[in-house]
């Protein structure tokens, strides 16, 4: 079978989960027998054209707009012209799967030019995001991943969660939706002996200090706000030897105001982006892992800590109880409820036994449930039946 494939991010771009989900499911498929061509976008110094794990990857460049949307017009443009140049050249094409609403257009204008049957991928929702359309940019969104949904043969999501949300939001009908889960590849995620763990743990903590992390985008839908409503209660029920540290770049004036307000700002460290090295590190000196988000279809950081061997509490929105088993691989919290939230934590902060107890199930989960291995596989029957429902339409 050969694909060609429409993401707007691919390391070494990196702007949210597409990337590593785009990056680790194809060379899966690569390994079935299929021929994977991925378009995306131009980055720093990586190769206009590589093979990367089997999959050849072809980065086009992209005019600078005016704006964001501007730059994703001429995004497309790129991409359709590349993609038209591959179908024609390199053809015949089986399939064509988009991920997400930013490359839609180009990848509804080369099926409806080749003929060739699209599968798209919808990562999450503008309504989602925000709880609604509640202005123009969003209803823009909106109707871009409606569009996308609608011109795609079979829509692909990443929980039963998002499977709901896409047949209500997108109104895409239930039987064409299939649920595929992100995975991770545990071995990423090797422990590391080879560091001094207590000079290193000292740039972040005193020695007497639990330490409790968030990693991700600082934005509203993530519910760091939450975790530092919960701090007070926790310095104070740890006895003040507890440090919150809050990884990742972004807009985050309102989050230390917020810190400094409740007077725990001597508790926080807000270390902006941090390099996978470095986090790899982190992790191995970390107590416990928190995901308080509002909104969350998946969450493959919640995988990353179960890899790091890091006990994980999240709240109970979107996918992330279907990825933390409640009580059995992580502990799951109420959304938006500093108490609860702090319940949680305090969960895995006194009782390090039951923690490491978690932390073991979790990692068994991730052979079980989140091996890509087994969800190229997984994958693959959507492209199969796509291939044998396109074999009996008249196009």
């Amino acid at each position: 079978m050969k694909i060609l494939v429409l993401a707007w991010e691919f390391p070494p771009r990196i702007v949210g989960g597409i990337a590593r989900h785009v990056s680790e499911l194809y060379p899966e498929l690569v390994k079935l027998g299929h021929e994977v061509h991925l378009l995306t976008v131009e980055f720093g110094q990586a190769p206009r054209y590589e093979v990367v794990e089997g999959m050849c990857v072809h980065r086009v460049p992209v005019r600078l707009g005016h704006d964001f949307f501007h730059w994703v017009a001429n995004m497309n443009d790129s991409m359709g012209q590349q993609g038209g140049k591959l179908l024609l050249e390199d053809g015949p094409f089986d399939l064509i799967h988009a991920h997400d609403w930013l490359v839609g257009d180009a990848a509804i204008a080369l099926k409806n030019a080749f003929k060739v049957p699209l599968v798209a991928t919808i990562h999450a929702t503008e309504s989602g995001r925000h709880n609604g359309l509640h202005n123009p940019t969003h209803h823009y969104i909106g109707s871009k991943e409606r569009t996308l949904a609608f011109e795609a043969w079979r829509v692909i999501v990443c929980t039963d969660y998002m499977r709901r949300e896409v047949e209500r939001v997108l109104h895409s009908p239930w039987d064409k939706i299939d649920v595929v889960y992100n995975g991770i590849r545990p071995e990423k995620k090797l422990l590391h002996h080879e560091f001094d763990y207590q000079a290193f743990r000292r740039n972040y903590a005193a020695d007497t200090e639990r330490i409790v992390y968030y990693v991700g985008r600082m934005t509203h839908e993530k519910g760091i706000q939450v975790l530092l409503s919960a701090a007070p209660r926790l310095i104070w029920e740890m006895g003040g030897a507890i440090k919150f540290v809050l990884i990742g770049s972004g807009y985050t004036d309102h989050l230390k105001r917020q810190a400094w307000d409740l007077g725990i700002w001597n508790q926080c460290y807000f270390t902006g982006f941090m390099s996978d090295a470095d986090l790899d590190k982190f992790q191995a000196i970390a107590n416990c892992a928190v995901f308080p988000s509002l909104y969350e279809p998946f969450g493959i950081v919640v995988l990353e800590s179960f890899a790091a061997r890091v006990p994980a509490v999240v709240s109970d929105t979107g996918g992330l109880p279907e990825v933390v088993r409640h009580t059995i691989t992580g502990i799951v919290t109420q959304t938006n409820n500093p108490d609860s939230l702090a319940w949680g934590i305090l969960e895995i902060l006194r009782h390090p036994d039951y923690a490491q107890w978690l932390v073991n199930n979790a990692y068994e989960d991730l052979n079980r449930r989140f091996s890509w291995e087994k969800l190229a596989a997984q994958t693959e029957v959507v492209y199969k039946r796509v291939l044998q429902e396109r074999i009996s339409v008249q196009w």
